[in-house]
Formats: structure tokens, sequence, C-alpha cells
């Protein structure tokens, strides 16, 4: 590093706004960080991690922002005319339409309760957000699907990467440890499964993970934790120091080849009732393209085209 390349925070050190991170154009500014001539500083408060040359800031709090193709975890508060209203733990609520709610086709006028209830929990996709920030969830795709049983746990949102680990090795290692079901959501929410005395072991790990996420050497404070709980020794994961945190196919479901109903979608309205997306049609309609493979595709308007869009820890029992 030259004499005017100079790097002033560690990674993982706790920063805040208007701090300078480094001097030297061969520094790169990521989120939560800016260039002013050839410096590098933070705009928010947060920890401090490098990717190579790239520096980034993550929040130390703060409500989840929704971001298409995240996976998480929501609540059903509402059923509307044509799909579900569902909370994500966010400032702004979600709505799961009919057309994205399942592979079996739904009939006109169907109860819509066999599928989804009030406070049924569910793994879902972001499929859109708009500039408005109109958030559309799918549960089709692999994984995605209504929760049964277990427990909910809510977690600092901006903490999730460090739950998941590289390469999902954090949540892997207590997944081994307490032999419990664990889908961790993008937006902060966690579904915990398994022995009610391993299940209050999991929730600990995670709130100590939650509290300890700005230190060095939390997997191994982590793992002595579990052993000291489970009685059982726990492996570590071995992954590739270069895979940044948060990254794991099994958090990370793409579900590609999964969606691809055809439909046209409607002008939205307003704010308070959304407009329509589609709307009731003949099962029989023309296909606008190819079938998927192992499925029917349906066109615009078949069966129901979309949908018009109307206005802690907790342990939970479902059928």
């Amino acid at each position: 590093m030259s004499d005017e390349e100079k790097l002033f925070v560690q990674d993982k050190e706790v920063v805040v706004p208007g701090e300078v991170l480094a001097q030297g154009m061969s520094f790169l500014p990521g989120n939560g960080t800016y260039r002013l001539n050839d410096k590098i500083l933070a705009n928010r408060l947060g920890l401090l991690t490098m990717e190579g040359k790239v520096m980034k800031t993550v929040p130390l709090s703060g409500r989840y922002l929704p971001k298409r193709n995240d996976v998480i975890i929501g609540r059903v508060i509402d059923i509307l005319m044509s799909g579900w209203r569902v909370e994500i733990h966010s400032p702004y609520t979600a709505v799961l339409p009919l057309k994205d709610a399942s592979f079996s086709y739904i009939e006109k006028g169907d109860d819509l309760t066999r599928f989804f209830e009030l406070d049924d929990y569910l793994v879902c996709k972001i499929t859109n957000v708009t500039s408005q920030n109109l958030v559309d969830v799918s549960c089709k795709g692999p994984g995605l699907q209504r929760l049964k049983g277990g427990r909910i746990v809510f977690v600092n949102t901006h903490k999730i990467p460090r739950i998941i680990g590289k390469r999902g090795s954090m949540v892997s290692m207590i997944k081994n440890a307490t032999g419990c079901k664990i889908t961790v959501g993008q937006n902060g929410i966690v579904w915990i499964n398994g022995e009610p005395e391993m299940e209050i072991i999991a929730v600990s790990a995670l709130h100590l993970i939650e509290e300890k996420s700005h230190i060095s050497g939390l997997t191994e404070k982590v793992k002595s934790f579990l052993e000291e709980k489970t009685g059982k020794t726990v492996e570590l994961v071995e992954v590739d120091d270069s895979a940044p945190e948060g990254e794991g196919r099994e958090f990370q479901e793409d579900g590609s080849g999964q969606e691809g109903y055809g439909h046209d979608r409607g002008d939205r309205g307003d704010r308070g009732d959304r407009g329509d997306h589609g709307g009731y049609g003949d099962r029989g309609s023309r296909p606008r393209g190819p079938p998927r493979s192992g499925g029917r595709r349906f066109g615009a308007g078949a069966g129901y085209g979309g949908g018009s869009r109307g206005g802690g820890d907790r342990r939970f029992n479902r059928r």
C-alpha cells in the first residue's frame, strides 16, 4: 500500500456517519459508504465489512426494506377477494395473489381458507416491489410453503447474514447441534421446529449471535455455547473464507423454473384498493406459451389471473 493509500479502520469495526474509512482511489465505496475526493466515508452508523477493496457498512438497527427475490417469512393478516395480505416485519405489507399461492387450480368462489388462514405463517418469495413500495410475494417455488407447528422468533433483520454465516455455516451448526428444522427469512423472522428443549437452545443461540454479531471469533463462542447446553461435540462447518456471509442456496432459493404462469398485469389503482391484476376467465383459454415441464400453463385470464388488492418469539400450532 503506497503512502497515498491508507486504511483508517479495520474490517468488522463500528463506524459512524462522516468517519473517514480509507484514502486512495484503489478503494471503492459500497452500500453505506461514499467517496469524497480521494477518501471513502461512512454515511450511516454500522459495521464495516470489506470485500477486497470494496467497503460497505451494515446497519446495526432498522426495519426490513423489501427487495425483489428475497425469501422471507410472513403472517397472513387479511383474506381478500383474490388473494391474501401478508405482514412481513416491515413498514409495508405484501399481497399474495391467487395465481402465486399454489400450483393447484383455484376455482372461482373457492374457500380461500383451504390454502391459507388468518395468522398462518408462510415462507414466500418477493416477486415485485414497485416505486410506491407495493409488494407482491409468491409461494410457488422450492421450500415456499405454509409453516406448521414450531416456534417463530423475531431478530434484527440486519443480523441475518451473521445468523446464516458463510455458505449457511452458522445456522447449519445450530441445526446439527439441536436437531431442529430452521428456516431463516431475510426479513428477520426465523422458524424453528424440533423438540421443545432443543428449540429453546436454538433460540438462545440466535439471540447470542444477535447480541455478539459485531465481535470477532463469534463462531467459536456459539460452538462453545451449543456444546455446553446440548452436551454434544459440535463440528465446525468448513467454508471458503472468501465467501460473503449470508450466502447459501438453502436460504436463498431462486425458484427458477417454478414460476411463470403468463398473464397481463393491469394498471394499478391508488394505494387504497391497488387495482386489478387480471380477472376471472375460462379455464380453457389458449396458452400464451409452451407448457412448463411437469405442469400446465394457463394464459392470461385463465382461472384467477391475478387479483384486486384490498385495502419476539411465538409458539404456534397449525394443522
